[in-house]
């Protein structure tokens, strides 16, 4: 047994001394096992860095390696001191602006007399004398030659290789998002309602706050270790928002659907962000994004991991004329318009939309808007419900 121990202790980086025992299961001897988790992560086996997805294990990429072990010391990549970066890099008029905005939602008290040094010193921003990473893509006179990557690439595509207007948006992330959804206003539609009011209403493409949540949360959580742009994609009917590096370390596409706690991949980013009332904490970003879309009459925003992560909007594709050409009966388009209003629907919910036609009869026209893409089905038996696919 301790030469077990001395291989499994030899294979594994940082070392980890198994505890070895014999135990009795029904009657039989067995070798019992036990390492305990380290805390440092991740840890190497016969030099390789292995992760768990599903049934296989996975080779760890160079970024998933350095994710996993910033998270597990409770570090960001963007409080280290900025290589190459002095303090004369840093703008500090952008930093008063800070200050004021942040007195101003109430959820920082700074002085506004207060030395914008010894500001960011106490927001250890500055390091030892030297700016961190967050403070150059926050507050940097010149934020992209120590960053080139840190940009937003937005384009308006007829189809995918017919560009209409294209814009690579640069400098300090508050204002890369103010000027990003400046392209997305001159690149969308908007219709003006007439309500009685003073001021009529406007009503865009896509919920302009779901957009910017979209924009500030791909800023916020950007692998700006990986040499890739931020893409806006804006077509005829659908607008992406793509970022480079994933969901954070922990986080699946699983956990957006449901209350999940905010992981922050760029604390120092997102706490500034959290100051200036641009980002909640609390991981109700998604949320927000989903409930703008369905008050909207609009589909759901779509989350992928797809080479880094990205929000897919559609538009409202699903008119009458639209699901007439479908090929859909009265009783389908009546199901659909129902979950545009309401976000989806059940059985039971369908049965009160057509009281006249049998459970048979309404269930096979569910199951016909799945399978025509439509709609998409969720749950099992007496919990199934359809939402726009």
């Amino acid at each position: 047994m301790k030469d077990w121990a001395n291989q499994i202790s030899q294979s594994i980086d940082p070392r980890v001394i198994p505890e070895i025992e014999i135990g009795e299961i029904n009657g039989k001897s067995v070798i019992i096992i036990r390492i305990k988790e380290f805390p440092i992560k991740p840890v190497s086996i016969k030099g390789r860095y292995l992760r768990r997805v599903g049934n296989s294990n996975h080779v760890m990429t160079m970024q998933e390696i350095a994710q996993m072990h910033f998270h597990s010391v409770g570090m960001s990549w963007d409080k280290l001191p900025a290589r190459d970066a002095t303090i004369k890099d840093v703008d500090f008029e952008k930093v008063k602006r800070y200050i004021k905005k942040a007195n101003e939602t109430g959820r920082k008290r700074v002085l506004e007399s207060e030395n914008p040094l010894q500001v960011l010193e106490k927001l250890e921003l500055i390091k030892e004398g030297k700016p961190t990473w967050a403070a150059i893509l926050l507050f940097g006179k010149d934020t992209n030659r120590s960053l080139s990557q840190a940009t937003i690439h937005c384009g308006r595509f007829k189809e995918e290789t017919i560009v209409i207007d294209d814009r690579m948006v640069k400098g300090a992330i508050p204002e890369q998002v103010e000027e990003a959804m400046d392209f997305i206003r001159k690149n969308i539609n908007v219709k003006f309602v007439m309500t009685g009011k003073p001021a009529r209403e406007e009503i865009w493409d896509y919920p302009l706050e779901a957009l910017r949540e979209a924009i500030i949360n791909a800023v916020c959580h950007r692998d700006d270790a990986i040499p890739s742009n931020t893409e806006v994609r804006i077509y005829d009917d659908e607008l992406i928002v793509w970022n480079p590096g994933g969901l954070p370390f922990g986080v699946t596409i699983e956990d957006l659907y449901k209350p999940h706690p905010s992981v922050l991949r760029n604390k120092g980013v997102g706490g500034i962000f959290y100051d200036m009332g641009l980002i909640e904490q609390w991981g109700s970003g998604i949320d927000k994004m989903r409930k703008a879309c369905v008050n909207a009459n609009l589909p759901e925003p779509r989350f992928e991991e797809y080479q880094g992560f990205r929000v897919i909007f559609r538009k409202d594709i699903y008119t009458g004329e639209y699901l007439s050409g479908l090929g859909l009966n009265e009783r389908q388009i009546k199901a659909v318009m129902y979950v545009k209003k309401r976000g989806d629907i059940n059985l039971s919910s369908f049965k009160t939309l057509a009281p006249e036609f049998s459970d048979k009869t309404l269930y096979r026209d569910l199951q016909d808007l799945v399978v025509k893409g439509v709609l998409k089905e969720l749950g099992e038996k007496k919990g199934r419900r359809y939402k726009l696919e």
